[in-house]
């Protein structure tokens, strides 16, 4: 049975989404959509296939530019220091690997890492043209089984990303085994608005102007249906917290920009 939209899922479908439940009934969303475990991966490259050419512009659009503050915002709580290096997983089309490089310093180097070969291409171009662009690199990888051995870099960060990971958990884990000790992690995600009337206009944008728009510009308005679904199933704010520190992160804090439609988690690895 399909779930209807807009809509807010309670502490226990958000559990739902986790590791041990998910592999126990072998089904995984993509936004409302139910499916076999094995199979969220390609619906994944699929969508992002679609949407990777125009990715930035939509973005930018369907944020009204605010996306930018948010990761300025959340690069800077990781307090990285020249000639670090730094993973960006789910790297996609290297915003936040642009915003790190200024940085890290001429010493430094950033890794962006992402599973859709198209994303990566669409940031290419982009890197190539911005001084320092030489410090960012890309590799094509899943974010489950991450290419690097253990204790490479000195920061790790997912933006927008690691809820469309089947197994979120691992994602971390592994996030957290590259990761030399005392290394910087950073998570940035899409979550709750705080305020009840505000949710519900971010509702009402969320599920009727933006797919109008994504089938005006995109030409696929079920792909930015699917955007906000996953962020309705997509854990609060303590409870990601929770998790890191089960995994082992320390001095985990977060904070919240726009009334929580965006929060970045920061930790250590111990």
């Amino acid at each position: 049975m399909e779930w209807k939209t807009p809509q807010w899922f309670g502490a226990a479908d958000r559990r739902a989404q986790l590791d041990d439940h998910i592999d126990q009934a072998d089904i995984a969303h993509f936004g409302y959509r139910r499916m076999p475990t094995a199979e969220k991966v390609d619906w994944v490259r699929r969508h992002f296939n679609r949407v990777a050419p125009k990715y930035d512009f939509m973005n930018t659009l369907l944020s009204f530019g605010i996306q930018y503050a948010w990761k300025r915002a959340a690069i800077r709580m990781m307090g990285l220091s020249r000639g670090d290096r730094v993973l960006d997983v789910c790297g996609g089309t290297a915003d936040l690997s642009i915003m790190a490089a200024r940085q890290i310093g001429a010493g430094g180097l950033c890794v962006v890492y992402d599973i859709n070969r198209a994303m990566l291409k669409a940031g290419q171009p982009k890197v190539a043209r911005i001084p320092g662009g030489e410090r960012i690199h890309f590799t094509l990888g899943d974010a489950e089984h991450i290419t690097f051995p253990d204790h490479t870099f000195d920061a790790a960060m997912v933006g927008f990303g690691i809820r469309n990971v089947t197994h979120m958990e691992q994602g971390f884990r592994e996030m957290h085994r590259v990761l030399k000790p005392g290394g910087t992690f950073m998570c940035l995600e899409f979550s709750r608005p705080v305020n009840p009337v505000f949710r519900w206009l971010y509702d009402v944008y969320s599920f009727y102007i933006m797919p109008f728009l994504g089938h005006l510009l995109v030409g696929s308005a079920e792909s930015y249906s699917c955007l906000p679904e996953t962020i309705r199933l997509f854990h609060l704010p303590d409870e990601i917290s929770a998790i890191l520190t089960r995994i082992g992160f320390r001095q985990v804090t977060y904070r919240r920009f726009t009334n929580g439609i965006a929060v970045a988690h920061v930790g250590r690895k111990g």
